[in-house]
């Protein structure tokens, strides 16, 4: 558990929050600037669009990723009645923190590689910890939001695909969607079930495989 961290190697608690503040940031900071040149200037007006973690860290979301794993930052606010392209431009821009997120673990990671390849630095190194935990978290950003139960990024785009005759489902899923998620996390954790964890190390294989 990340909060472990605290009393065995403070450094590396350090490492693993501005990781999460990193990947927060980033990810939320992309659906802002997405919804602006999209058409809408809510999360502009309200003072998203900026790299100030402060301002798009969830106090729910932030815990739950550093006692659970998974997590989330604060929603960008976003009116898809000023998108200039519909359902198109708010798939954009409900993608676009994942986005992000998927060019950030590609970017640490052949940092990483290259560091581990052509330095003596090794898995003690704070700045490689450092680096793999960039990746960690922006893999659980990305892979986390993808799934499609509200407030995350992937229910967004499943509303946008069903057809009209599933409003009263998107409706329930709307207003219990939040509920739904917190009790999936927590039975999958305490439970040790597996399904979200799974999920996580399938696409870690594949960022071995490729790095």
């Amino acid at each position: 558990m990340i909060l472990g961290l605290l009393f065995q190697n403070p450094l590396l608690f350090v490492a693993w929050l501005l990781s999460i503040f990193y990947g927060i940031t980033v990810h939320e900071f992309a659906h802002a600037w997405a919804a602006t040149i999209h058409g809408d200037q809510t999360a502009k007006l309200m003072g998203r669009l900026t790299l100030n973690p402060l301002k798009h860290l969830d106090l729910v979301g932030f815990l739950m990723l550093i006692f659970a794993g998974f997590g989330w930052g604060k929603p960008v606010p976003v009116n898809p009645y000023n998108l200039k392209n519909g359902k198109t431009s708010d798939n954009i821009v409900s993608l676009a923190g994942i986005f992000f997120n998927v060019l950030s673990i590609i970017v640490f990671s052949v940092i990483l590689k290259l560091i581990v390849t052509y330095t003596s630095l090794g898995a003690e190194n704070l700045l490689v910890n450092f680096l793999f935990m960039l990746v960690m978290i922006n893999l659980v950003l990305a892979v986390f939001n993808l799934i499609p139960i509200p407030p995350l990024d992937g229910s967004h785009v499943l509303f946008n695909l069903l057809p009209e005759r599933f409003n009263q489902f998107k409706i329930n899923l709307a207003q219990n969607g939040p509920f739904l998620l917190l009790m999936l996390i927590l039975v999958d954790n305490f439970l040790n079930i597996g399904i979200f964890s799974a999920l996580f190390n399938f696409f870690l294989n594949l960022i071995y495989r490729f790095f």
